[in-house]
């Protein structure tokens, strides 16, 4: 079982952050980045697959298809219950949309502009359950919202605000409060233009990790996992699904399960048009709607932890947040989408339509050559015929089908948002409830994700005792193990006394300790796994240092 730490109050003068009021600061920072082009990719990977449970002549209970936030929040929740689960996924773990999104867990407060109060109010009560359940990859930041007189009127940000701290019973973050940007230094960087604003709170998340996070729950409560398998076909046979999957190697395997979950997220119709005709019935009815939203990171350029949130001459708002340390994370976009999801890319305009947004509110200009790396996602809304792409609603639907029998269920989930990806999850179960009578009841909130086992959520406190544990560790490294694995830390350090004993060194603060632990226990396997979705290393390492460690992963596959 991971250590869980107790901490109250500690000192040590050696350290090099420091804690106030609960909050944690750098005194320095020695992180550096360079810029790099896309790493090499290991070929002849091994499908990774753990099967706990089930069997062909034991069909599982419920067999999910997505490894997307949606799908993995199920089998977490279902697993939890007592149902054997199995869980597919064509790729990596959250490879598609739920690592490529704004990483943040919030209420949304455009969202009330369009009316979606009750969604509103569900993201803003998940983001502390949130927040309380993963203190190491989510936590509180501050977002500054500047304002001049051809934004939306101030009383009109006002009363949303008040709207948006009072809807979801907020406890733990603090209220909104205006500023005067000719005074305050969150308005420093800004133009002079704008000399007033307001300042709210919203949450930082790491969106990759908490999918990793919730297969790891699911797969400790015996979950099947197969990653990089495509789910082929199913139908429905003798009350059960009988469902055909293919690993990268073309080998197939045919499981059974007594209910099936399309959680596939942008792909979601090609699964339910895949079914026979009287297998989908009226799942066909639903669709979702695509739109590209992609996002720019550049240098840090304004000093401070908050982020902030701009309006751009369309009335869209536009993200501008701290991220890895140094840098910046800008965006997004938001543009119809009618390829296929699969390997979307930013485009030029796309770019310099966020670089302008960012010009018409900060004093220091940015051009093409500050963008250090791109990234985009598919985000599947369901389609609500809305014609502004970005007032097509983020709340998420369900449809439920069965057989003729009244078995074998079909629950396929159009929309959702990570923010209330557990929430979806319970009312995905609840839809599925009468199929399953011996299901236990509902337990995930107020239940902690692998890593989050730390003492009043107060992760300032538990690095402080980490730092005690392992004062020989550099503390950058320190604090990236923390903030990536929480009280799973130990796991990865192991009985190491020595940096030289965590072995091979990759980049910046990533050792070879950590990659066999992702690789182990994180079914990580391709360089991007490990550089781009488990973690955020690949942004500080050069090309060659990419290369290096793609040749690590084709002499760990081969040994």
């Amino acid at each position: 079982m991971p250590k869980k730490y107790d901490v109250t109050s500690t000192t040590n003068r050696n350290l090099i952050f420091a804690v106030k009021d609960n909050q944690l600061t750098f005194a320095n920072n020695t992180l550096t980045d360079q810029t790099f082009d896309n790493p090499r990719t290991c070929h002849n990977r091994a499908t990774s697959v753990t099967t706990q449970t089930g069997s062909s002549n034991r069909p599982f209970d419920l067999f999910i298809v997505g490894g997307g936030i949606n799908g993995a929040g199920i089998a977490r929740d279902a697993s939890g219950r007592g149902l054997s689960v199995a869980l597919c996924e064509k790729n990596d773990l959250a490879s598609g949309t739920s690592s490529r999104s704004g990483k943040l867990v919030h209420g949304g407060l455009r969202y009330l502009e369009y009316y979606e109060f009750r969604l509103v109010r569900e993201a803003l009560i998940e983001r502390e359950v949130l927040m309380e359940s993963a203190p190491h990859i989510i936590w509180p930041m501050r977002f500054v919202l500047p304002h001049s007189k051809t934004d939306r009127p101030a009383w009109f940000l006002r009363i949303g605000l008040f709207l948006y701290d009072h809807l979801g019973g907020r406890k733990q973050l603090p209220p909104t409060r205006s500023l005067n940007l000719r005074v305050a230094p969150e308005g420093a960087a800004l133009k002079e233009t704008y000399k007033r604003g307001f300042e709210f709170s919203d949450c930082w998340v790491d969106d990759s990790r908490l999918v990793v996070l919730n297969i790891i729950a699911a797969t400790d409560n015996g979950t099947a996992l197969y990653t990089r398998t495509t789910f082929t076909s199913a139908h429905r046979e003798n009350g059960l699904w009988n469902i055909k999957l293919t690993d990268t190697s073309g080998n197939e395997t045919t499981v059974f399960a007594k209910g099936l979950v399309n959680a596939a997220g942008p792909w979601v119709n090609n699964i339910i048009d895949n079914l026979p005709p009287e297998d989908a019935k009226h799942s066909s009815d639903k669709r979702v709607r695509l739109v590209k939203g992609s996002h720019i990171v550049t240098k840090k350029f304004w000093h401070g932890d908050n982020a902030y949130l701009v309006q751009n001459h369309d009335k869209r708002v536009i993200f501008i947040n701290p991220y890895e340390n140094d840098h910046a994370l800008i965006g997004t976009t938001d543009i119809p989408h009618d390829g296929t999801a699969d390997n979307v890319q930013a485009d030029t305009s796309e770019v310099q339509y966020l670089l302008d947004c960012v010009n018409q509110y900060f004093s220091k200009p940015l051009t093409t050559e500050d963008v250090l790396h791109t990234f985009s996602g598919v985000r599947p809304l369901y389609d609500d015929n809305a014609a502004n792409p970005s007032a097509v609603t983020r709340d998420y639907v369900f449809d439920v089908n069965e057989s003729n029998a009244g078995d074998a269920p079909l629950l396929s989930i159009f929309g959702g948002k990570i923010t209330t990806y557990r929430k979806l999850a319970e009312h995905a179960l609840d839809k599925l409830a009468p199929y399953y009578p011996a299901m236990k009841p509902a337990w995930t909130r107020g239940a902690t994700l692998p890593g989050g086992n730390i003492s009043n959520a107060n992760f300032a406190a538990f690095l402080l005792q980490l730092q005690k544990s392992y004062p020989w560790l550099n503390q950058q490294t320190l604090y990236h193990l923390a903030r990536h694995y929480g009280d799973r830390t130990d796991m990865i350090i192991g009985s190491a006394t020595s940096i030289e004993q965590l072995g091979q060194q990759f980049g910046p603060c990533f050792y070879e300790a950590e990659a066999r632990y992702l690789n182990k226990h994180e079914w990580a396997v391709e360089p991007d796994d490990y550089l781009q979705r488990r973690s955020k290393h690949g942004l500080h390492m050069s090309r060659q240092q990419h290369d290096d460690f793609a040749s690590w992963c084709t002499q760990t596959a081969d040994s």
